[in-house]
Order: C-alpha cells, then structure tokens, then sequence
C-alpha cells in the first residue's frame, strides 16, 4: 500500500492543470460511482489525476490513484485492495483501465455495497461487450464521456483564451452574432489546419512525433480495446486493420459490405460487427439515411475525427472528405446526424439540412438548406463559415 500512495504522490506532482477540461465541472463528483469513459488518447489518465491534485491532499492519504496495469493486481483483486484502503482511512478510489481486471464490473459492485463510505472513481473505453447495459454496474455507476479536444478546447489553449460553447440553435439562428463575438478575440481559420492535422488528441503536446503517436494508439485500440474486449481471435487482427484502411480510403461514397467482405475474405455479417466494434471505439462514424427502414445499413462512414483521417491514409485526404469528417465529428454529441434524400445534405434532428462545402462551389442554392462553407472566415445569412460548428461542444 506505501508503494501505491508513493507513486499516487509523485504521479499528482508530475500533472499539469494548466488545462481543465469542461467536463470537470459538469460531473457531479458527490455520486459514489462514477464511470469516466472515452477512446484512448483523449486524456482520461490525465483528467483523473487533476481531479485528485485540485480536490486532495497527498499527504493525508483520503484519495489514491491506482492503475490495473500494475502487476499487483495479477495476484490481488480491486475488493481486497479496497478493504485495505478504506481500513487505512481512504475515501476516494480512483481506478484507471478497471477494464483490465477480470470481473472488474463485478467487483466494482462489490466495492459499492461492502464500503458505503468509499467513493470510487473509474476510467474504461467506450468498447463493451453484448449486453452490459443490463449489469447491475449500469445501474449504480454514474456515467460521463471524455473527448478529444473541439476545435474550441484547441483555440484556448492555444490562444489562452476562455471562448464559450455555442448552442446548435444560436450557430443556425444568429451566425453573425456568434461569429462576431469570437472573431473580435482570435481568427479561428488561422487555428483549423493545425487543428484538423493534429489538434483532436491532447498528446499532440508532447515533445515528439505526433503521427508516430497517433499510429501507436491507434494499434492499441484495435489490439487492445477491440479484440481484448471482443474477445476476437488476434489472428483476424489483419482483417480489421485493412477494413479500417479501406473504410478510410473510400469514406467519400456509400459503402458496399458486400466488396468489404471480398477484400477482407470474411463473411457480411463479420464485417458488419467490425465496424460497429470500430465505432464504439471512436474510430470511425456510421450514418444512416434519414427515415431509413431496419435492418439498416449505413450509407456513409467517416473516420471518427480528422487526425485519424491524416494517420490513416498515406496520401493527402481530399479537402471536402475532410471538412465533412469535421462537421460530423464536431456536431453527432448532442445531436442526430444523417444523409439527406438531397445529394451532399446531412440532415440533423430529423428537419435541419445542412450541407457542407467549399465557399467556391458552384451550387444552386435549394431553399431550407444551411450551407457550412469552408475556405472562408466569415458568413451571411444561410452561408455559415463551417469553423463556427467546433464551438459546440
């Protein structure tokens, strides 16, 4: 146990929290099991040490930070480490990758029942196995998601400023105003290349190589977060590298599950359980057409944010597959997306049409359609200048 608070003691001194996530206040932290999910990379190690720098004393020993990759919990489970801690005067537990523990939903449960004065704080992936909504662990735990940065998190940091959220409704209904009230501090288009290469990931600030990084995680998630948790046979692991490869390479038309199958040498419904598997890990978005019937197929898939985009792919992405990635990526939290019955629309909510393209296209303007524009700073009326949807979340 020494050892443990050591490192938690070090670990705390070592974090940074220059940078707090908005997440941070919108967790209600007072719940005694509360579940920090996210894709690998986003930070949730990160966040879960600020929250003990900025909320305990080290040196009291109330809070402690253990990871499941410690080779003590080969020998030891999470309830009998608990026991010991809260015997010792402990009160927040913070576990991170609890998912690499056998039966740690199980436990966690255990824990929540045996020691009502213990709060326990968890980080896992967004990959789940079948049916874990029905755990007694979906009932207890308090669930919150972490992101990569939005193209808002990027510019404050990089500008030190402290620029708010922007609802669907103010972007759609008062551009100008909304432009105007952020164009008067930074000039976001300056910031949205960086960002679209490499700001999506907060370990673009470290001291090396961001796409090598960005590959290492990556393999990671397919490695570890999908066949792990799936509990798919590491020799099919080469199928769903090259599934991922095709699906990035071909993300500007409908995809054929059939030619998918083909070029894997796997069955339709394999390859339809990848790229859900893919996008629970936040690898990749499904949309669907709207009012489509079950069962459903999707009619375009993205990459998940734009820096896999540029990972991915060996060549430079096409500038329109890449602003639509973007779009996506920046508006699916909190709101539906799918592909209008109109070419090259995305419909939201059911009734708003929005269409993505470049300030030069040669386009007729169809009534009841948005227009994102990129390639331009500023937009009137139903011309929205399409960094303004990274301010949404």
């Amino acid at each position: 146990m020494e050892n443990f608070f050591q490192r938690h003691t070090y670990l705390v001194e070592q974090t940074d929290t220059k940078l707090i996530r908005s997440l941070m206040n919108e967790i209600d932290w007072s719940h005694r099991m509360i579940g920090i999910k996210g894709p690998r990379g986003v930070g949730k190690t990160t966040f879960l040490l600020q929250y003990a720098k900025l909320n305990f004393n080290p040196q009291l020993e109330r809070c402690l930070y253990i990871n499941m990759d410690s080779f003590y919990f080969q020998g030891s489970g999470i309830v009998e480490f608990a026991e010991e801690f809260v015997k010792r005067g402990g009160r927040t537990l913070i576990i991170d990758q609890a998912y690499k523990q056998t039966g740690w939903r199980d436990m966690l449960c255990l824990c929540y029942h045996k020691f009502p004065q213990l709060h326990i704080i968890y980080n896992t992936t967004t990959v789940e196995k079948p049916n874990m909504e029905f755990h007694e662990l979906s009932q207890i735990s308090h669930d919150y998601v972490l992101h990569g940065f939005s193209f808002r998190e990027y510019i404050n940091l990089q500008t030190q400023e402290s620029l708010p959220r922007i609802s669907l409704d103010d972007i759609l209904l008062h551009p100008e105003q909304a432009q105007k009230n952020i164009l008067m501090k930074v000039r976001p288009w300056n910031y949205l290349q960086n960002y679209l290469h490499h700001g999506y990931y907060p370990f673009y600030m470290e001291n090396h190589n961001f796409t090598e990084s960005l590959l290492k995680n990556l393999n990671a998630m397919l490695e570890v977060d999908i066949l792990f948790i799936k509990q798919i046979d590491v020799k099919y692991l080469s199928r769903l590298k090259q599934l991922l490869y095709l699906l990035a390479t071909g993300c500007s038309g409908s995809p054929n599950i059939s030619n998918l199958a083909k070029a894997v040498q796997t069955s339709r419904a394999t390859v339809m359980n990848y790229i859900n598997a893919l996008e629970e890990a936040r690898l990749i978005h499904q949309i669907f057409k709207s009012n489509g019937v079950a069962p459903k197929k999707p009619a375009r898939i993205l990459m998940h944010n734009t820096n896999l985009l540029y990972g991915i792919l060996n060549e430079v992405p096409s500038e329109q597959d890449v602003m639509e990635t973007f779009f996506t990526n920046s508006i699916w939290r909190h709101h539906m997306v799918e592909i209008s019955k109109k070419p090259g629309v995305f419909t939201i909510d059911k009734n708003r049409q929005i269409c993505v393209c470049s300030k030069n296209a040669k386009r007729r303007k169809e009534p009841g359609v948005i227009y994102a524009r990129y390639n331009t700073e500023v937009g009137h009326d139903n011309d929205i200048p399409i960094w303004l949807f990274g301010f949404l979340y």
